[in-house]
C-alpha cells in the first residue's frame, strides 16, 4: 500500500451497507455481492455515521487487518464500529488499542484461552450443554434463542468470569447494551439508560475485582486482569470497557452462530444427514456455521495516513469498514460461497473471528461450544423446524437472531 500524492476519483457504492433493515430483512446478500465484482473498495458519503469506505473481499479485508499502523483501531482514532462514539461511550478496551497496548493486554487474557484451559472448558461445555438439550420440549414450539444460544454462552461466561450462574440474565442484558449499534438509539433516553446498565456492570465486576485483589491468583479472567501490571489499574473507564468487551465478544458471537444451525441445517438437511453418517466432520461444520453467519458483521479502522489501498485514495482521518459478512461469502475464496456446505475444506479461512493481531482471543472457545451443540443435536436424531420466521437482530455491527421460534421431531419419526 503505497502513500498517495493526488486526488483521484473515487468509487463510490450505490448502496449503504450500514443500513439496519437489509440485515432485519436479510437483504444485505445482493449489495455486497454487487460490491465484491464492482467496486470491492468503495466511498459511501451519506449514512447515518457519516462517510465511510467499504472493504468487500476477502483479500482486502485481510490486507487491512494485517498493516495496524496504517488502519488504527484505537478507541483515541474513532474506535471499532462504524459509529463514532460519543465521549461517554468511547470504551477503550484492548481490541480498541493499537501496540503495545494492546498487546501487553491481550497478553493478560490470553491465558484463559490456552490449550489446557480449554480441555477442562470443554467438559463444562459438554454437562452444561447436554443438561440443557434434555430439558428442552419434543414437539412443542419454543424460541431457540432464549431457551438454547443465549445460556449456553451466558453459561459459559459465568463460567470464565468464575461467577454466580444465576446472574446470566444480568450478563445477557449487559451485552446487549454493550453491543448496541443502530441509529434509532441516538437519542438522549437510550444514552441515559445504556450509562445506567454500564454503571449496574462496572459496580457489579469492581465487587469482583475487589475480592478477586484480595484472593490468590486464579485461572478465571477477574483475576488474571486484577493481578497483572497491564490491567491491575485500570481506569473506571477502562475497566468498563474491557469488561464489556469480554461480555460481549463472549456472548454475541457464540449465540448468533447456534442460532444460525437451525437455520442452516433447515435448509440443507442433507448436511445434517452427513453429520450422522460422518461425525468426523463436526469440527469443520463449526466452522463453516461461522463463516455462514459471520456473527460480527463488521469491524472498523481509522487510517492513520494518506494510503492508497484496494486501487482507492483513502485519506488520512477516514474510517474503514471491513465488512466481514460480505468477506466470508467472496466467490473468488470460497466458491458457491452462500451454500452452507460441511464438507468445505477451507472454511477455517473464514475472516469471522477477524485477522491479525486482533483475531478473537476466544475463538477457540466458541467453536468448542459450537462443536458440542452440533455433536449433541446429531446424537439426539433431532430435526429442528423453524415454526415461523424468525426476528433478526436490528444492527449492522452484530449479525444475529432475537427470536427464532422451533419445534423439535426426531428424525427417524
Amino acid at each position: 500500500m503505497a502513500t498517495i500524492a493526488t486526488d483521484a476519483p473515487r468509487a463510490t457504492s450505490p448502496w449503504d451497507v450500514s443500513d439496519v433493515a437489509l440485515y432485519t430483512e436479510n437483504r444485505w446478500h445482493e449489495p455486497f455481492a454487487w460490491l465484491r465484482e464492482n467496486a470491492p473498495m468503495s466511498w459511501r458519503e451519506d449514512s447515518p455515521y457519516g462517510g465511510y469506505w467499504s472493504a468487500c473481499t476477502h483479500d482486502l479485508i485481510q490486507q487491512i487487518e494485517l498493516d495496524p499502523a496504517t488502519f488504527s483501531s484505537s478507541w483515541q482514532n474513532g474506535n471499532i464500529v462504524i459509529a463514532d462514539p460519543k465521549p461517554e461511550a468511547n470504551l477503550p478496551n484492548f481490541i480498541a488499542a493499537d501496540p503495545p497496548v494492546h498487546t501487553a493486554q491481550r497478553k493478560v487474557i490470553s491465558p484463559a484461552f490456552s490449550p489446557s484451559q480449554m480441555a477442562e472448558r470443554e467438559k463444562q461445555v459438554r454437562a452444561r450443554c447436554k443438561a440443557l438439550l434434555d430439558a428442552l420440549p419434543v414437539g412443542e414450539t419454543f424460541d431457540w434463542v432464549e431457551r438454547v444460544s443465549i445460556p449456553l454462552t451466558m453459561g459459559m461466561l459465568c463460567i470464565l468470569f468464575d461467577m454466580p450462574m444465576d446472574e446470566w440474565q444480568d450478563l445477557k442484558r449487559w451485552s446487549d447494551y454493550a453491543g448496541s449499534v443502530n441509529p434509532d438509539n441516538d437519542n438522549d433516553e437510550y444514552r441515559a439508560e445504556w450509562m445506567a446498565q454500564m454503571q449496574a456492570m462496572l459496580a457489579r465486576f469492581d465487587r469482583m475485582l475487589d475480592e478477586r485483589r484480595d484472593a490468590a491468583p486464579a485461572d478465571d479472567l477477574i483475576s488474571r486482569m486484577v493481578h497483572s501490571d497491564a490491567m491491575g489499574h485500570l481506569s473506571p473507564m477502562e475497566r468498563l470497557a474491557n469488561i464489556a468487551l469480554l461480555i460481549v465478544g463472549g456472548n454475541d458471537t457464540t449465540r448468533n452462530s447456534m442460532s444460525a444451525l437451525v437455520e442452516v441445517f433447515d435448509s440443507w438437511p442433507g448436511q445434517l444427514r452427513k453429520l450422522h453418517d460422518d461425525p468426523s466432520l463436526i469440527p469443520n461444520a463449526a466452522q463453516e456455521a461461522i463463516r455462514w453467519q459471520s456473527p460480527v458483521t463488521h469491524m472498523r479502522r481509522t487510517a492513520m495516513r494518506d494510503v492508497e489501498v484496494g486501487g482507492q485514495q483513502v485519506k488520512k482521518g477516514e474510517k474503514i469498514v471491513l465488512w466481514y459478512i460480505s468477506g466470508n461469502r467472496d466467490e473468488s475464496v470460497f466458491p458457491d460461497a452462500d451454500r452452507f456446505d460441511v464438507t468445505r475444506e477451507n472454511a477455517r479461512r473464514h475472516v469471522g473471528f477477524g485477522h491479525g493481531i486482533h483475531r478473537c482471543v476466544g475463538a477457540r472457545l466458541a467453536e468448542i461450544q459450537l462443536a458440542t451443540l452440533i455433536e449433541e443435536w446429531v446424537a439426539r436424531d433431532w430435526r429442528v423446524v423453524p415454526q415461523g420466521v424468525p426476528e433478526r437482530l436490528a444492527s449492522p455491527f452484530l449479525h444475529g437472531f432475537v427470536h427464532m421460534p422451533v419445534r423439535i421431531e426426531l428424525r427417524s419419526s
